[in-house]
């Protein structure tokens, strides 16, 4: 399970939690949080949108006690549109790029170039504090896609009523020292041609899935650079995402082949924290831009980001069965289209 795991792990270590990113912003002060949630909106809405997918590679329900493994890569596709974000100076109190740019990119633009962002707070006295930093590039051009993967391990157990419940676990694991994940999940999936007479006995199956995910990822920002205009103390950026879905299950069930789609509502939310004490460096210049003297501000757990995302969501999938040994794959239409695939083992 934990190899598995790699994937997103590496994904979250080497892209998103960028320590000397998540320190430069809060040289933005109070804009801190609005660029932060421009820049990693693309990545929170890929995984939520993940995390509803690969719940079911058919309609129909175990037996009693029946059971499965299955083994999932959900990948969601990033639009080309949330490669980069509008920069509108008055959204922000205190921030101007110096070469007339209007926009940056996201964490998963193609575009790589740090861009130089100016900070100037007005004290009020005719005074500013005033420093600069360097927005990092997007990070498309190190990934085979434009996509946020997340793996996945469930399993599944038939209970009586012709209902499957389906479980997601994975215990809190380490990576690299600095990097946590956890993950749970519990769905159930309820067999509707039971009620329909006759029809039971068609190839055709019908159900309705309900599922939630929970996912839980924490990361230890190091002090790498103590040259520069930011020290840190007990520094952690801290992820949680909470998504749920509902859709209506059909699939044609043959010995060798199952066709299976469904359509319904996914939700989710996400919370980004940064946490921990923060001295940050300003220059003092007065309006001529002459340099007065220097200031260090602390402040302490600086940002607390919130995102939520719903949409109507349809999948279409199918899968090759080889006895109890099963390949699968599926796409999902949403507003971050998602690609699944994996294999399963299946038994009654």
């Amino acid at each position: 399970m934990r190899a598995l795991f790699i994937t997103l792990v590496v994904f979250f270590s080497t892209n998103v939690v960028k320590s000397q990113v998540f320190e430069s912003i809060l040289i933005a002060s109070d804009d801190a949080s609005l660029l932060m949630e421009n820049y990693t909106n693309p990545v929170i809405r890929g995984l939520m949108s993940d995390m509803n997918n690969g719940w079911y590679t058919t309609a129909k329900t175990h037996k009693k006690l029946g059971f499965d493994v299955t083994i999932t890569a959900n990948v969601a596709l990033v639009p080309k549109s949330d490669e980069m974000f509008a920069f509108i100076p008055t959204d922000y109190s205190y921030l101007s790029l110096p070469n007339g740019e209007n926009e940056l990119p996201t964490l998963m633009s193609s575009s790589n170039t740090d861009t130089r962002v100016n900070v100037q707070i007005d004290n009020g006295n005719g005074t500013f504090n005033v420093a600069s930093f360097d927005m990092p590039g997007g990070i498309k051009d190190d990934l085979p896609i434009n996509a946020v993967p997340t793996p996945m391990v469930q399993f599944g157990l038939g209970l009586p009523f012709k209902t499957d419940i389906k479980l997601r676990v994975v215990p809190k694991i380490s990576f690299d020292d600095n990097l946590e994940t956890n993950l749970f999940g519990l769905g159930l999936q309820h067999d509707l041609m039971q009620y329909l007479g006759p029809l039971e006995n068609l190839p055709l199956n019908v159900s309705l899935l309900a599922a939630f995910t929970n996912m839980k990822v924490t990361y230890t920002i190091g002090d790498d650079d103590l040259s520069d205009d930011i020290i840190s103390s007990n520094a952690l950026a801290e992820f949680k995402m909470k998504t749920w879905t509902l859709q209506a299950l059909a699939s044609l069930d043959f010995k060798i082949l199952t066709v299976y789609g469904g359509v319904g509502y996914n939700n989710g939310t996400a919370t980004t924290k940064i946490k921990g004490d923060y001295t940050i460096n300003y220059d003092v210049e007065d309006g001529s831009g002459n340099f007065i003297n220097t200031v260090s501000e602390i402040i302490s757990n600086p940002i607390n980001l919130d995102f939520s995302a719903n949409n109507i969501k349809a999948t279409l999938g199918a899968r090759i069965n080889i006895g109890f040994f099963k390949i699968f794959t599926d796409y999902s239409f949403q507003k971050y289209n998602t690609v699944t695939a994996g294999i399963a083992f299946s038994f009654r």
